[in-house]
Formats: C-alpha cells, sequence, structure tokens
C-alpha cells in the first residue's frame, strides 16, 4: 500500500472496486485499475450488475453458476500473472447498477472505484441520468472515471 500525493494531501489507496458493464469503456478502467492496485499493493473488487440494455442475464450467467460464470467472465480481462498477484474479488449483484455499486463499495470498504463513463442518449441522461452521475451523488470514496477513448 503506497501513499500518493493528491493535491498536497496523502491518499492511501488499500481497496479499488471496479464496476463493469463489460464496455470497451470499462475494459479501460479495469485496466487502470490493474495497474495501479499492483503499483499500490491495493486489494482489487471487480463487479457486475447486468442491468443494460439487451442484456440477457440467463444466457449470460446460467442458474447454478451464478458466482463462477461471473468469475470466469471478470477474470478473463486479467492476466494469470495479475491474478496471482491481485487476487481479484468478484461481485455478481441484481438491482439498480447504481445502488449496488455504492452498496457493494461501501460493504467492502472500498478506498477509490474506479469505473467507465456510461455512453447514454441524451433523452436517456435526461429521463434516468446515468450510472455514473448516481454513484458520484451517493457515495464518499474518491472516483475516478475513465473516459471513452475518441
Amino acid at each position: 500500500m503506497l501513499a500518493q500525493a493528491h493535491g498536497g494531501v496523502v491518499m492511501v489507496v488499500r481497496s479499488i472496486l471496479v464496476p463493469t458493464d463489460f464496455s470497451p469503456t470499462s475494459d479501460a478502467a479495469l485496466r487502470y485499475a490493474t495497474q495501479m492496485a499492483l503499483t499500490m499493493g491495493a486489494r482489487l473488487y471487480l463487479m457486475h450488475v447486468p442491468g443494460k440494455t439487451g442484456e440477457h442475464f440467463e444466457a449470460n450467467f446460467p442458474l447454478g453458476r451464478f458466482e463462477t460464470a461471473s468469475r470466469e467472465r471478470l477474470s478473463s480481462f486479467l492476466t494469470p500473472e495479475e491474478l496471482e498477484r491481485l487476487r481479484p474479488e468478484y461481485a455478481l449483484r441484481v438491482g439498480v447498477p447504481a445502488e449496488e455499486i455504492v452498496r457493494y463499495a461501501n460493504a467492502c470498504d472500498a478506498d477509490l472505484i474506479i469505473m467507465g463513463k456510461n455512453e447514454y442518449s441524451i433523452v436517456e441522461k435526461l429521463l434516468i441520468g446515468s450510472i455514473t452521475q448516481h454513484v458520484l451523488r451517493e457515495i464518499s470514496c474518491d472516483v475516478l472515471i475513465v473516459m471513452p477513448a475518441e
């Protein structure tokens, strides 16, 4: 666990939560978090909350394989060496994504959440807001947002 200077304040990061929707931006956030966790000696928590339009929960996470399917899918983004060094914890939650992210971040006492900025249409943003906005309003730990590649 290393301390990093952040605006003159020492920031200690012992645990990092990475919620993913398996989008390219979430993949970039996971890569960023993996390198940060390796550098800082932080614990890595990976989670997925199905809820994105068009995702078929039963097809992606068959009954009886709920936890193992989640672990396999999230583990596929890390190298065997990274898996060995980090020994990440995996979570698959069902519910409203922003609420589940906040709930799990509090449960695992996350010091930092690293997440990709979700991409919604203007209408979706006006009607429901974004998951990122909801998390930022509700969480007490730091949040690093990885922007989509252009």
